[in-house]
């Protein structure tokens, strides 16, 4: 059956009508040491202004090797083409190895428990040994060419709300280098990259195409990183998760989309790639129906190669690679961006593009506010991979500072009639030059099912623009995969095995249940438990100082875990009444030095020294009396309402040597006795 449903409206598209299927794949670092260097895993949030000048620096350019298999990957092939310089910064914590100067050392042992932890946690079935894989990387995100990727398990079960979801693999793999700029010259791409990031390990899960629907793909991933935030074995923070949805509807094909950070996100993210399968199936159709091709079946499981080879071959007829140099056409256009970028020795190249005049579509929205699929957007997107801004073509013209009259001349320079478009871009000639092939490329793929790729969630200040993504590379194949000759098997013993199986983190669940039974506030409680803490809080509660739930609690809020031993001593002195509470921040913060042995010993004699040692009741209630008699007549006027200001008054004149608690029964009793006089 001809698959149903309105573009224009994402939300209303029925997954199970659209032979849908949905997989997850999550990336999430881990708190340990770097995989095979030995190096800390300290990031370093510098900017490209902000690298110190004794960092080292080094170029490199790369080049695809062959898989396993003898082939070259298609996504690195397309990679290497893109002709471009890499620039890496070292920062301290990237030595030889990160720099691909030095072997690989064997996985660090404490990532390997981590996921190991992770795989029985999801009941997965561990491997016999670990035996690393080089995957092939020419992006210049790793130094060597590839990325390392070790198989840990399979076969495990996510369970969820609307239904369990399979895990496929779990595996343990290297982080890879981050980006700092980009620039484009004459020559081609340079593209800097620090190294602190580079080797950071990450557990990769995937999931099976279980998931049901938009809103249980959302659910899958709230589950799994829960999941994984419950081993406290990960990193937190911006950039430590990412995950990649694998999205297809019967009549399109699988596509992986990255970027989706914001889990809110991926049910629209969801619904708007369906219906772009479903517009480009469309699409090719009035395509084939127009060229008297045979129509694409509704289901990718009833392709037929034959077929494909044939419209293949009518696709290359119809769309010749033809590139031709319109700069002289643009010579006189009144677009400023055109005329200084042709000034500065750039070219206009451009394409015929026999047939899809009005097909390519210009800039529209849906019934929900996102630009609804259109084939000048997927051409535009395939041209911005050569790293130009994008493309003009002819069914958004004139626009742009592209006149009628240039439009004219083009389409007379190109010798096309009105059926026909035209696109082109301004761009140094080189990469001008593969836009247009990647222009011409992405065109005949519209005679066809849509491509299995990569694409990026578009991302404005911050956030998906509108839900929409762009393409960024061909998915990847196998022969980008080969073994890892420099780091021997590791084996999985039974007994390490059975060892973690029986000493699994306690699920935020049980986590939550613990903590309710303190007496601290429920939003305490909460909050505990967000920081991560409450291993911390019941350390200090059942350690030798036995510490108050409440006062420890507020204290590990307020004061964070940087100083944790010299915190509760604080804590356990300020509840025994021997420092202030406006004595704790301070002491904490100059006890860096101090050993623990000695630590409640020299807390107490620099209370003492500084100032930091609570007034006696008696003091307390002499400052008190005196105050209520300057304030009688505040005390007449407001009553028990005067506690709240005169609570100020007293705290100050003690100069924070007082406990706030004496104060207050002090003041209460006192404004008590003169309201019953």
């Amino acid at each position: 059956m001809e698959p149903m449903g309105d573009v224009s409206s994402p939300s209303s598209l029925d997954p199970d009508s659209l032979g849908f299927m949905c997989g997850l794949e999550i990336h999430q670092q881990l708190a340990t040491g770097k995989l095979h260097s030995r190096m800390p895993s300290q990031l370093y949030e510098f900017g490209i202004e902000d690298i110190p000048d004794e960092w080292s620096i080094s170029e490199r350019r790369l080049r695809a090797s062959q898989g396993e298999g003898g082939k070259i990957d298609v996504a690195a092939r397309f990679e290497q083409r893109r002709n471009r310089t890499f620039v890496y910064v070292q920062p301290p914590n990237a030595g030889l190895i990160e720099l691909d100067e030095a072997p690989p050392l064997p996985h660090d042992s404490e990532a390997v428990d981590a996921v190991l932890t992770m795989s029985a946690m999801l009941q997965a079935k561990p491997v016999p040994s670990l035996q690393p894989m080089r995957k092939t990387v020419v992006d210049g995100s790793n130094t060597s060419g590839f990325q390392r990727t070790t198989l840990v398990s399979t076969n495990g079960m996510l369970r969820t709300e609307s239904g369990d979801v399979g895990i496929s693999v779990i595996c343990l793999e290297e982080d890879s280098a981050r980006k700092l700029e980009s620039k484009v010259t004459s020559e081609g791409e340079i593209v800097t990259y620090t190294l602190d990031r580079l080797g950071l390990p990450l557990v990769e899960i995937a999931t099976e195409p279980d998931i049901t629907s938009p809103e249980h793909a959302k659910q899958s991933a709230l589950a799994l990183g829960s999941l994984l935030r419950d081993t406290r074995m990960v990193r937190r923070g911006l950039g430590s998760i990412r995950q990649d949805l694998n999205v297809s509807i019967a009549c399109g094909d699988r596509v992986e989309i990255k970027g989706c950070q914001d889990l809110d996100w991926i049910p629209k993210i969801i619904q708007i790639e369906m219906a772009r399968q479903l517009h480009m199936y469309r699409l090719t159709n009035q395509l084939r129906k127009e060229a008297n091709l045979p129509l694409l079946p509704p289901n990718r499981n009833d392709t037929e190669v034959t077929v494909e080879n044939r419209v293949a071959i009518a696709a290359r007829s119809r769309l010749p690679m033809e590139i031709h140099d319109i700069s002289e056409s643009l010579s006189e256009c009144q677009s400023t961006m055109v005329r200084e970028a042709l000034a500065k020795g750039s070219a206009a190249l451009a394409v015929r593009l026999p047939g899809l005049s009005g097909k390519l579509g210009s800039k529209e929205f849906d019934s929900e506010g996102a630009q609804l699929p259109r084939l000048g957007r997927e051409l535009s997107s395939a041209a911005k991979l050569a790293g130009v801004a994008g493309i003009f073509h002819s069914d958004e013209l004139p626009a742009y500072g592209i006149s009628e009259e240039d439009v004219t001349q083009i389409r007379g320079f190109l010798n096309i009639t009105d059926e026909d478009a035209f696109a082109f871009c301004v761009a140094p000639n080189w990469q001008a030059k593969l836009a247009m092939e990647s222009v011409i490329h992405r065109s005949r793929i519209a005679y066809h099912r849509i491509p299995k790729e990569v694409r990026n969630v578009v991302i404005r200040k911050g956030q998906p623009e509108d839900g929409t993504t762009s393409a960024l590379r061909p998915l990847p194949g196998g022969a980008r995969m080969y073994p890892e000759t420099d780091i021997p098997l590791q084996e999985i013993s039974i007994e390490r095995w059975e060892d973690l199986r029986s000493k699994l983190p306690p699920t935020s669940e049980e986590r939550m249940e613990r903590l309710k039974a303190l007496d601290i506030s429920s939003n305490q409680a909460e909050a505990i438990l967000n920081a991560e803490i409450d291993d911390t809080l019941f350390d200090g509660i059942e350690g030798n100082l036995r510490l108050p739930a409440k006062p420890w609690a507020s204290a590990l809020l307020e004061l964070g875990t940087s100083n944790v031993q010299a915190l509760s001593v604080a804590v356990h002195l300020r509840e025994s009444g021997l420092i202030t509470k406006d004595g704790i921040d301070a002491l904490v913060r100059s006890s860096e030095d101090v050993k623990p042995e000695n630590m409640i010993e020299w807390m107490t004699n620099e209370a003492s020294l500084r100032g930091f040692v609570p007034a006696d009741s008696s003091e307390v209630e002499k400052v008190v009396e005196d105050i209520l008699g300057e304030k009688a007549d505040m005390v007449n006027e407001k009553g028990m309402a005067a506690m709240g200001p005169l609570m100020g008054v007293v705290m100050a004149r003690l100069g924070g040597s007082a406990d706030g608690k004496i104060v207050s029964k002090a003041l209460r009793e006192k404004i008590s006795e003169m309201m019953n006089q």
